[in-house]
């Protein structure tokens, strides 16, 4: 599956925030790139433009392609309750989301990649697909044979996040996913119902 591997401090600078995690570049340019930088005058952006802006955004720091995120908005219209709000609730239970939540990774791209190379479970069976949904009560742990890889071991130091739906227990290296959480307790900054809008038209 393709994903972006550009560089990210442009993409931060782009829409003015740290989706891809604390960067130095981004607090130092704090303006979108571009040839002439800070100079250029930018006119009030469409609606559209503000639309396609926060799609954009959400697929960045969930790490989703357009077909894929596409499903998930189908997905999310064909569920109970408020279109928008549900598709952030999938992008916050696919595997490598949680997994980043759980502190195993310092990374949502890190995190893919524990997935992709075998590393974590659910429910005690590996599972290597990034994209897999989680279900409330559902236990993600670390394979027995990586624990002692020095990633994981970095980031879980390095950890400092508590998410109210999230347990976690050190001891074991295992989180359990408690509850889909509510639009109030996703940290993500994005006006979800500008997606609807935009795929609405």
């Amino acid at each position: 599956m393709a994903r972006y591997t550009g560089p990210k401090t442009k993409i931060a600078r782009k829409f003015g925030e740290p989706i891809f995690g604390d960067d130095k570049a981004l607090e130092k340019r704090n303006y979108p790139p571009g040839q002439h930088g800070n100079a250029r005058r930018r006119g009030k952006q469409s609606e559209y433009a503000l639309q396609l802006k926060e799609k954009q955004k959400a697929k960045y720091t969930y790490g989703i392609l357009e077909r894929q995120f596409r499903n998930l908005f189908e997905r999310a219209q064909r569920s109970k309750g408020i279109t928008g709000e549900v598709l952030l609730q999938l992008c916050e239970s696919r595997l490598d989301n949680v997994v980043y939540r759980l502190g195993i990774s310092t990374s949502r791209r890190g995190a893919r990649q524990l997935v992709s190379h075998r590393h974590i479970t659910v429910n005690g069976e590996i599972v290597n697909i990034p994209s897999y949904s989680l279900k409330a009560g559902d236990v993600v742990g670390v394979r027995e044979k990586s624990k002692s890889l020095q990633a994981i071991e970095n980031a879980l130091a390095a950890k400092s996040n508590v998410y109210e739906w999230l347990s976690w227990n050190s001891e074991v290296l295992e989180g359990r996913f408690v509850s889909v959480p509510e639009r109030i307790q996703i940290p993500e900054n994005i006006n979800e119902q500008f997606i609807v809008e935009l795929y609405s038209k």
